[in-house]
């Protein structure tokens, strides 16, 4: 069997396809992993799987001024709005490309499967042809409707009518934008809103998050299952750099915090993170920070004896050494955490990851986070504080983590990409 996996994001959206692609290749299928082109050396250096590029311009585009301002800016409400509107506007040539190549893609390969995400989306337009071939993946919640929450867009309780108006709201613009797509792609079939609408509500969707922090609602159909927190095989060979081993050798016996934003950006990283720096050294708690894609950086001046900056790091790696994490929220950061039974405090930054601050706050396995543009120094100290020295998020970390250790749905998931159904 020939898979196509499709996946547009920022690397944390690309980790669940690898996972997926892994178990495929184990099985002897051949996986053609379809990424932006910057997460080539994702696929190349770690896997059998091959790689077709989707352009480097997704990725451009959010590290632009205004996928910055967009992603994590500060300022009024009305300065983000303008924001989203440049990133609008800029984004239509984008998506055009991406399109394109998607198309080119699968009509070169005529795959037996399609495996995609949601920001792709010609597989809608193939599955029209392909009914039952294609499988679409969500690492957040809130995609179809689920009692007592609104779409993962709005981000909230609204009560049960405007809850499902969400959903009706968010449907019709992905009918819209598939449409438009098929444009784009100069599709020769007439596709109209109804098909459109019974491809979206019928194909299969195998949401990757633990049970544990979401569970399937008893009243969704079938073909829409919740198959746990998937993460690709990775080499554990990584050595760290003697700074950081001297690093952890003299705080082994501290709680040590480990501070990341993964693939976030903003406009102001200086000062986000000073305000970080501050509350850490006047409460003298040793930290791990991981400057990564640039949403925190390395001061000039700083406690090096209590903080030590890094610019990558295996998490699976650093998780397991220190106490807790503070990080902006992305679904696999998340589960990752929790995974290792590490208390987390989040600072989202945009969509999902409002709702998996608001589930790990439910959960009791941290504090209530701050929103990225509004965090100060003032609002963020307590939440640090309590993060650190309140044992009941550590319990429930635990806890989570020990049920996260016993869930295996590896056989579903790949009998969910195997089988086909109308």
């Amino acid at each position: 069997m020939k898979v196509i996996l499709i996946s547009i994001g920022t690397r944390g959206d690309m980790e669940p396809f690898l996972a997926i692609g892994d178990i495929l290749i184990e099985k002897g299928h051949k996986v053609i992993c379809a990424f932006p082109e910057q997460f080539r050396s994702l696929v190349k250096d770690s896997s059998e799987m091959e790689f077709a590029s989707l352009g480097t311009k997704f990725i451009e585009l959010l590290e632009s001024d205004a996928g910055k301002e967009a992603l994590g800016g500060s300022g009024s409400g009305l300065r983000k709005f303008w924001a989203y509107i440049k990133l609008a506007g800029k984004q239509t040539e984008v998506n055009k490309e991406l399109v394109q190549k998607q198309k080119e893609l699968i009509e070169s390969q005529n795959p037996d499967r399609i495996v995609y995400n949601g920001k792709a989306s010609y597989p809608i337009i193939w599955e029209l042809d392909h009914r039952g071939k294609t499988i679409l993946i969500s690492p957040v919640p809130f995609l179809h409707y689920v009692k007592n929450h609104t779409h993962v867009a709005f981000n909230g309780n609204f009560g049960p009518f405007l809850n499902k108006l969400t959903y009706a709201v968010a449907d019709f613009g992905l009918i819209t934008t598939v449409k438009i797509s098929a444009k784009w792609a100069k599709t020769k079939r007439k596709i109209n809103r109804k098909k459109i609408k019974k491809v979206i509500r019928s194909n299969k969707v195998i949401y990757t998050i633990s049970p544990s922090l979401f569970s399937r609602p008893d009243y969704w159909e079938h073909n829409r299952k919740v198959l746990g927190y998937l993460k690709p095989h990775k080499e554990t060979s990584w050595q760290p750099p003697q700074g950081l081993a001297d690093f952890l050798e003299r705080h082994k016996n501290q709680k040590i915090l480990f501070v990341t934003f993964g693939s976030m950006t903003n406009p102001a990283p200086e000062s986000k993170t000073k305000i970080i720096t501050d509350i850490l050294e006047r409460n003298h708690i040793p930290a791990i920070i991981n400057t990564a894609a640039g949403g925190l950086i390395e001061p000039e001046k700083y406690d090096s004896q209590l903080l030590h900056f890094v610019s990558q790091i295996p998490y699976d790696w650093i998780l397991p050494k220190i106490y807790g994490v503070i990080h902006h929220g992305g679904a696999g950061t998340t589960h990752l955490a929790l995974k290792y039974g590490r208390p987390t405090l989040i600072i989202p930054h945009i969509i999902d990851q409002f709702i998996w601050n608001r589930i790990i706050y439910k959960k009791g396995a941290g504090p209530k986070g701050i929103k990225i543009n509004k965090i100060t120094t003032k609002n963020l100290e307590p939440k640090i504080l309590e993060l650190m020295n309140n044992r009941f998020y550590k319990d429930n970390a635990e806890q989570i983590s020990s049920q996260m250790q016993k869930e295996n749905f590896i056989k579903e998931l790949y009998e969910s990409i195997n089988l086909t159904y109308s």
